[in-house]
């Protein structure tokens, strides 16, 4: 899969504490260790400062019985947990196993506990099961390893930003993004059926960014599903409600809409990454109930996200809400002018950056 392939370990752990999303930590070198392990450490949801968090445990030969270790980020703390005997001091946390849920057999992936924290939701650092690290690292008493030479070289990730005007024209904060991704050394590939240059000169013009329409309308008739299938993009940029929340769809089938478009995506793409942005405020100078349309609207997305991500297909929620001031990020009260594109980047940036890294 040229997502993995090219990234090596999913890594999707939003910066920003933004909603689902899910961190996988690669297997420790099997030659060096004989219990190798794989953990998955998946934000489940978010809000403010606090998040909820699962824990799901792969073994390269069979657990009885688990004790994981690893390190916060500073700040980062556990308030509770279920179905684990944990402690913390500092960044370090030490969990158990309760009995039930200690058996891994070889090769099998068990969700053994789950946690609710504060701080951030970035990546722990030095985990280990029964003391073999999971993250990549080595014991330092073993010999150094080289990169196998024969590994076929990564490609390009490729990345559709999905929407509808505020995507394609006049949304050209497309073009920031490929600029902040392209400075941070990342080589990603925009991809759709539509091509439009947008300033930086030079960057990918890629896009499924449809003026005027509505994804329930663009998910009933079929033309999601085939953009999907002409250029099956590694991650989805997913900013498509704007003009279904001006014509009072319900949030219920909007994200029903959405629904259709992750399960097509998953199809076609088993391990491909979702950001679903909290849209930008809706504030037209004719339709005086947008504005609270859009925040009733954009409540509702990290829910709809908990319960649809998954370890291997992680939904990450981007609030492109907060922060947008309409009378100076858009020029008309609905669609984004130069500071506007400078504050969608950058949120779609931060939440990249964890997942290219």
């Amino acid at each position: 899969m040229r997502f993995r392939r090219k990234i090596t370990a999913l890594a999707a752990a939003a910066a920003t504490a933004l909603g689902a999303v899910a961190l996988t930590l690669g297997p420790a070198d099997l030659a060096l260790a004989e219990d190798g392990c794989e953990v998955d450490y998946t934000i489940v949801s978010s809000w403010g400062s606090g998040f909820q968090a699962n824990v799901a445990i792969t073994a390269g030969e069979a657990i009885n019985g688990w004790d994981l270790e690893w390190t916060f980020p500073s700040g980062t703390a556990v308030s509770s947990a279920w179905n684990v005997s944990w402690t913390q001091s500092g960044r370090a946390f030490s969990g158990s196993d309760v009995g039930w849920n200690g058996a891994v057999a070889s090769g099998q992936t068990r969700e053994v506990f789950g946690f609710i924290g504060s701080g951030s939701t970035a990546a722990p650092t030095g985990v280990s099961i029964n003391g073999d690290l999971c993250d990549g690292q080595v014991d330092p008493t073993d010999p150094p390893t080289t990169d196998d030479p024969t590994d076929p070289p990564g490609e390009a990730v490729r990345i559709m930003p999905l929407g509808d005007s505020i995507t394609g024209s006049p949304g050209c904060w497309r073009g920031n993004l490929w600029q902040l991704l392209d400075q941070a050394g990342y080589d990603v590939d925009f991809v759709g059926s539509l091509s439009q240059a947008c300033n930086p000169a030079g960057s990918d013009p890629d896009h499924e960014g449809h003026g005027g329409f509505l994804v329930t309308q663009s998910v009933n008739n079929g033309s999601v599903r085939g953009w999907l299938e002409q250029n099956t993009p590694d991650v989805l940029l997913l900013h498509f409600a704007t003009n279904d929340v001006w014509s009072s769809i319900p949030p219920a089938t909007i994200l029903a809409a959405y629904t259709t478009i992750v399960e097509d995506l998953r199809e076609l793409n088993p391990d491909a990454v979702i950001l679903a942005a909290q849209l930008i405020p809706l504030a037209p100078s004719n339709c005086a109930d947008c504005p609270q349309r859009t925040i009733d609207f954009n409540a509702q997305i990290p829910g709809w996200a908990a319960g649809l991500s998954t370890p291997e297909s992680p939904i990450v929620v981007v609030d492109q809400h907060t922060g947008w001031v309409p009378s100076v990020d858009t020029y008309d009260g609905v669609h984004p002018d130069e500071d506007g594109y400078v504050k969608l980047a950058a949120n779609w940036f931060e939440a990249l950056d964890p997942i290219l890294s």
